[in-house]
């Protein structure tokens, strides 16, 4: 209750401040500080909010989803795709002033991965770099876009070890500070640096926007309505965000029957709707609707007696589901427990620090528009075996279907994301996975 009181507070001024009067805008204005806040770790992985801004890939995902050259300007495949080669931009510098080598590149990409690699050799050849694998590797463009293959001279953490268009200048007592980065190849941001506030709550993000502390804070999905009802400063994605529970294939739940029982016995709308509060889209794909155009494809209805008919009298012993994230994912894990007892499945919520658990209520992001990269890399995520797929829409639908009739992942909702700004930012744009293109924003001067 006292939430919902503080939470009109805030809304109330966030109104007032938003409907000030503001300076004519022109062009962009350069300079000035913009202040975020979070509820996570700017460094988490995958897709912390300092990674990108910091460090660069060799190919990225351009704000319309469809993929772009990075740290490579080219590349070509050959031998039916078992074989790529990429040519590097030339004069990139890391952020200590050392250039950009191809043998650096490797060693990053080798670091990154280990053993368990995309490819089964990479190597450095003058200013490009060729990756052979035993395998065709037809998305491999794509996956080196994604957060697990970022470049960084000596596998920095949250150093200067990029070359991205900010770097860091310092971190403590909870706030990183990044700069721009003058000499960047992809051209200086117009913000002079930003400042990431980590951990924060919900409420004191908003209630530091409404006091003109913070320019840009976080709408859980399960308020976003609320946001659009009061007319603010919102930016929403498309769903970029898959909500899964992730199986195990061994131990108590080896029986595929029982892994099948689970699937039919959430109730996928009741979460979208109830506790999402009709911002997430009930779902039995992994690939988003709009992604993919295949989702309405996988029922996604819920059918108890078809999982009691699963599981066939069979008692298996107690199952422990983990959930990490926010209050609305500790919310839906509670009312698939609450599905799955009614099932029939003996289930409880695993505590923190207990022994693994049997199930994760997990939240995978979508990179791109293109939808064989995006399942390929949907699937690497979640700890399985590389997927080797054709690109074409029915080649990737059966792909999907294959992967998700093994019920290691199970698909329950998809999510957007969401952010509100305050008066004084200019220009901010979510890319297609949700992210904020800081790059472009810039301040309104003498706000």
């Amino acid at each position: 209750m006292r939430w919902i009181v503080l939470r009109q507070a805030v809304i109330s001024c966030l109104l007032a401040a938003l409907a000030m009067p503001g300076v004519a805008r022109t062009r962009p204005h350069y300079g000035d500080t913009l202040r975020v806040e979070i509820a996570g770790d700017p460094w988490d992985r995958p897709n912390g909010l300092a990674r990108r801004l910091v460090f660069e890939g060799l190919t990225e995902m351009g704000a319309d989803g469809n993929l772009q050259p990075g740290l490579a300007v080219a590349w070509t495949s050959e031998n039916a795709d078992h074989r790529w080669q990429f040519r590097l931009r030339p004069g990139v510098h890391f952020h200590d002033g050392s250039p950009v080598t191809s043998p650096a590149i490797v060693a990053s990409l080798m670091a990154s991965c280990g053993s368990d690699c995309p490819w089964g050799a990479v190597r450095a050849l003058g200013a490009s770099l060729v990756f052979t694998s035993d395998a065709p590797m037809p998305q491999l463009p794509a996956l080196l876009a994604g957060d697990a293959f970022l470049i960084s001279k000596g596998q920095a953490a949250d150093s200067d070890g990029g070359s991205g268009p900010f770097q860091v200048s310092a971190s403590a007592n909870g706030v990183l500070t990044l700069i721009a980065n003058e000499t960047s190849w992809q051209g200086r941001p117009f913000v002079d640096a930003i400042e990431i506030r980590s951990h924060r709550a919900i409420g004191e993000q908003w209630l530091d926007l409404s006091a003109g502390r913070a320019d840009v804070v976080e709408v859980p999905v399960e308020d976003i309505r609320q946001a659009q009802q009061d007319h603010l400063n919102l930016a929403i994605s498309d769903p970029v965000e898959v909500l899964a529970l992730q199986l195990g294939e061994s131990g108590v739940l080896s029986n595929p029957n029982l892994r099948s029982a689970i699937a039919f016995a959430i109730d996928r709308n009741a979460i979208a709707n109830v506790i999402f509060q009709k911002q997430a889209r009930a779902s039995a794909a992994l690939l988003p609707q709009n992604v993919s155009g295949c989702a309405f494809l996988f029922p996604a209805e819920r059918d108890l007696n078809k999982a009691h008919e699963l599981r066939g009298g069979m008692t298996p012993p107690l199952l422990s589901l983990e959930a990490g994230g926010s209050g609305a994912i500790q919310l839906a894990a509670q009312r698939i427990v609450l599905n799955l007892r009614e099932a029939g499945f003996n289930v409880q919520l695993s505590a923190p620090g207990a022994k693994p658990a049997s199930m994760h209520l997990r939240t995978f992001r979508v990179a791109g528009a293109d939808p064989a990269s995006d399942l390929a890399e949907l699937v690497r995520a979640a700890g399985q075996a590389d997927l080797v797929m054709g690109s074409d829409p029915p080649a990737v639908y059966h792909a999907e279907r294959a992967f998700l009739d093994r019920r290691v992942l199970i698909p329950v909702a998809h999510l957007p994301r969401a952010y509100v700004t305050g008066s004084r930012v200019r220009d901010f744009h979510l890319r297609y996975d949700g992210t904020p293109d800081f790059e472009r924003v810039s301040l309104e001067a003498g706000k």
